[in-house]
Formats: structure tokens, sequence, C-alpha cells
């Protein structure tokens, strides 16, 4: 993926999403000792930067795939994604959510007009789901996160962050699936000279980390974390970018995920939902290693259940 792909990915789409706001907060600066720059996807369609990834890979079909229609299967964010993006193009959007994906999420991709299977939540249920919707409509399936498409949109969220702070030392991100970070991954190798990627990962689902450490996709068994968003694992095409080029990931605790977003609520006064406090968990749980840096912090999104917010149950 060459840096001119970023920047055709960035007008192909650039019609159908926000150039989102970067945020600073002085509290945070001084709690973490870093200057930090928030890209906050929060703000953009359907509240996460997945819309990016998703207007790409429809917008690479060709009329006749789009004519049949688009499927992915997403807890939330991808489902709600590929449903805007496709309701914005004319396009059908059949999307698997597992049983247990958020309530609002759901909600969200009816509003959207994505047609809605439930199943069970696992990978296997999901991809079999997946299957007997392209045999039955023909639809073109869109992965959540290891496409190339996908990966290079999300990776213009990056490459608007760089270009207004060139001077970034690190940019951090959550993973899940690993299409942000791989796309984020991208976007820094080809615009600066300088900038490493870290991935944020919950220790209740840090497949990523062990797969660096193993140097093969490797998978959770369970993953019991408040990120809903990051309980899925790395692809093939997502995995071996990763391996090249993002220096290194950090896990946090669930006590540190709730608390990292509590900050940002209570600081930024803006929403944001759990998987995107896993960053800002990394930086302050290494705090020393962030001291007087230059950091960017991709805010992943905001579309949380309000009314299951985790806050009372912070353990202090």
């Amino acid at each position: 993926m060459t840096k001119d792909d970023l920047i055709q990915a960035h007008m192909r789409i650039a019609p159908y999403i926000h150039k989102t706001p970067v945020l600073s907060s002085s509290a945070i600066n001084k709690q973490s000792g870093a200057s930090i720059f928030f890209k906050c996807e929060n703000f953009q369609k359907m509240g996460a930067f997945k819309m990016r990834g998703a207007t790409n890979a429809i917008l690479q079909l060709s009329d006749h795939a789009q004519e049949r229609g688009v499927v992915t299967h997403s807890s939330g964010n991808m489902a709600q994604a590929v449903s805007l993006g496709a309701k914005q193009l004319g396009i059908t959007a059949y999307i698997v959510m597992p049983s247990n994906a958020p309530a609002v999420k759901k909600a969200a991709v009816r509003e959207y007009g994505g047609i809605i299977t439930e199943c069970f939540p696992s990978m296997e249920a999901r991809e079999a789901a997946v299957e007997k919707i392209i045999a039955d409509t023909g639809a073109s399936f869109i992965h959540p996160s290891d496409d190339l498409n996908v990966i290079l949109g999300q990776g213009t969220a990056a490459m608007e962050l760089i270009e207004e702070h060139p001077d970034l030392d690190y940019i951090l991100v959550p993973v899940g699936g690993g299409g942000l970070l791989a796309g984020t991954a991208l976007a820094a190798h080809h615009l600066s000279d300088k900038t490493q990627v870290i991935g944020g990962e919950p220790m209740e689902a840090d497949d990523a980390y062990r797969s660096l450490e193993a140097g093969k996709i490797m998978y959770n068994e369970t993953a019991d974390t408040i990120a809903d968003g990051l309980r899925t694992h790395l692809g093939h095409i997502n995995f071996p970018i990763i391996q090249q080029h993002v220096h290194s990931i950090i896990r946090v605790s669930e006590a540190e995920i709730i608390s990292a977003m509590r900050l940002i609520w209570e600081r930024m006064k803006i929403i944001i939902e759990p998987s995107c406090a896993v960053p800002l968990a990394a930086v302050l749980k290494e705090r020393s290693r962030f001291v007087d840096q230059q950091l960017g912090i991709i805010i992943s999104g905001g579309n949380v259940d309000l009314t299951n917010l985790p806050f009372n149950n912070l353990t202090k």
C-alpha cells in the first residue's frame, strides 16, 4: 500500500464523511505529562471511525456488485458504518450482529436501514450467517477490519491527524480486529519520518499482543472486556502490516479502561465508548515512557449505551 493509495482513498470518501476535530485537554496533559492531541472520530458520521473504511470499501465495488448489496458482521460500529454508507449510496446492507451486541448499536443499524440477522456471539456463528446471506442474496462481503480498502479508509483518520500535527512522536489507537491499527501504521509510515504507532488492548482480549509476541495470529478463548468493540481478532491481511509497522502494544486492565473513560468524559466533556479509552489508559499506565512526548490518540467512537455506564462500578 502506497502513499498515493491513502491519498486516493481520502479523496474518494471525502464527500461522505466528516473531517473530525482534534481536541486537547490541559488537565489530561498535566496528568499524563505529555501533550496529547485527540482525533475525535466520535464526531464522525454514525459516531465512529469505521465510516471511513466502510465507505471506501463500498465505493470500490462495481456497479453490479453494489446492486446486489453488501453484508458484514459486527458487534456495532462497523454494522452502523456499513448501514449508513450503503444508505448514502442507495445500496442494501445486510448486517450480522451477535446477540450480545449493545442495544443502542442495534437500534442505530435499524435506523440507518440495515437488515439485521442476529447470531450466537462467536466468530464461527457470525461467519456462518454471513455465508448464508451471500448464498441467498449475492451480496458482497465487507470485512470489518481485514480488507485492504477498509484498512486504507481507516488510515485516513491518522492521515488527517498527522497533516494537522506533523511532529507527533507517537499515535496510539485501540486494537480489536486490527483495521484501524494497520491503517494508522500505514499513514504514519508514509506521511511521517518520526511518528511511531502503538496499539492499546484490554488484558481480557489480548490476542494482538500475543500475536506480535508469537509471530502468528493468536485467538482469545474468552473476551470478557467492557471494550465491546475490541472483542475480535486480527486478520491475515492486516497482521503483516501490524508486524512491519507497529512499534508495540500495551495491555490495560478493565479498571484502567473505566478510569480513563471517566477522565475523558469529565475533563473533555465528550462522550466516548469504552474501546476509545484504552489508548489513554495505556499512556497513563506507562506514563514515564511518554513524558514530554507529543502524542496523538484516535478517539475511535462514541456509540455508548447510556443506560449501562460503567462509572458507578469502578472500584476506588
